[in-house]
């Protein structure tokens, strides 16, 4: 009988142990993210709805977009749709808004803009297209989250906003995209004048996750202006170990990640975003390039992931460094003609001094709250 009873009182406690947790299971419950959430991010779509990143597997990964919100007539997704993301500053928002004018005022294509801001600017980004001669864009706004870059950026810079998070949003494209197999990136300092549809059909090699304009395209004038800033020489710290130990020639042509076209299955298959956060952190602890030598951080480390394994962007759809002097001059017959204009450097086409802000004030889209006001001799 003693015997039975404390079997009794064991299967008891068992049966309260097992209540307790299915209560607890119950009350806690996780809710898996939905299979529309895309490969990595735990981020949901839709319309007019703000979303939370889901828990992931990768927590780094699941903070990159803290939430997502639809502000325009994109209903569903669209893989049809020619995809650009283009990054909206709140301090440089009327050089985003100019990007996006002019390639929807170039192309008869499906576009859809994916916006890409970080919180303090989304009211203000609606506002600004919704209040405009953009408010029949397709478009999408995206909030970044800057605790991705913890540990992966230096504080110390010579041009800080050069290390703005949202010059590291390229990292992280296939996080951003549901639906898509391509992408195309777009910097806020461009103006197209040709059809990105054009762009869009850039060939990429089989292997290759994605396309730049290579600095080798550069007139030879503008290449002798610039110095090694053309060459890996001019982004990586060769008096390094690590970098010699990479087997990069240093006299190799560098390229232009203001302009990519992306492969979104190839760029997952062969994590890159990884790849890029890994260099950022071996910055951190090593420092293999300084903001003094390539003028900012985001640079080298595509410029290392990407060794000798990118397709060439057809040299006329990045016309770049406009912003590299105030000096820096090209023939009007040649600009004309070029797909696509890169004031990329110092100098911005909506501050002064800078060259050929004519050809990009065509575009400018003014601010209907009146916060982002161009600098002009005249002002």
């Amino acid at each position: 009988m003693v015997q039975l009873r404390k079997l009794n009182r064991v299967l008891l406690m068992l049966l309260i142990l097992m209540m307790y947790i299915i209560l607890y299971s119950k009350v806690h419950k996780v809710q898996l993210p939905n299979s529309n959430t895309g490969e990595s991010g735990g981020v949901k779509m839709e319309p007019g709805v703000t979303h939370k990143a889901a828990g992931r597997e990768k927590p780094e990964e699941a903070e990159m977009l803290e939430k997502v919100e639809t502000v325009a007539q994109v209903e569903e997704v669209d893989g049809n749709a020619i995809l650009v993301v283009i990054c909206a500053a709140k301090e440089r928002m009327g050089g985003a808004m100019t990007t996006i004018n002019s390639v929807r005022s170039n192309t008869e294509a499906n576009v859809i803009f994916y916006i890409v801001t970080l919180r303090d600017a989304v009211s203000y980004t609606r506002q600004y297209i919704e209040n405009s001669d953009l408010k029949n864009i397709k478009f999408k706004i995206l909030e970044f989250n800057p605790m991705v870059l913890k540990g992966k950026v230096k504080s110390d810079s010579t041009r800080p906003d050069l290390k703005h998070p949202l010059n590291f949003v390229r990292f992280y494209l296939p996080l951003l995209v549901i639906g898509h197999k391509k992408v195309i990136y777009l910097d806020d300092d461009v103006i197209v004048q040709g059809d990105i549809q054009d762009l869009y059909n850039t060939k990429l090699d089989p292997g290759h996750a994605a396309a730049f304009p290579t600095d080798c395209d550069l007139p030879s004038d503008v290449v002798r202006s610039m110095g090694m800033q053309t060459t890996y020489m001019g982004f990586l710290d060769y008096r390094k170990m690590q970098v010699r130990d990479l087997g990069i020639n240093p006299s190799e042509c560098s390229f232009n990640p203001g302009v990519i076209v992306v492969d979104v299955e190839e760029w997952r298959r062969q994590k890159i975003t990884k790849q890029l956060e890994g260099w950022m952190q071996s910055n951190v602890r090593d420092n293999l390039y300084t903001s003094s030598m390539a003028g900012g951080v985001a640079t080298p480390p595509m410029l290392i992931a990407f060794y000798q394994k990118y397709s060439d962007i057809d040299a006329n759809w990045h016309i770049g460094h406009l912003g590299w002097s105030p000096d820096t001059w090209y023939s009007e017959a040649f600009l004309h003609t070029a797909n696509l204009l890169h004031w990329n450097g110092r100098f911005k086409p909506w501050d002064f001094p800078c060259v050929h802000m004519e050809l990009w004030e065509k575009w400018y889209v003014p601010d209907p709250t009146g916060r982002f006001v161009l600098v002009r001799p005249e002002s």
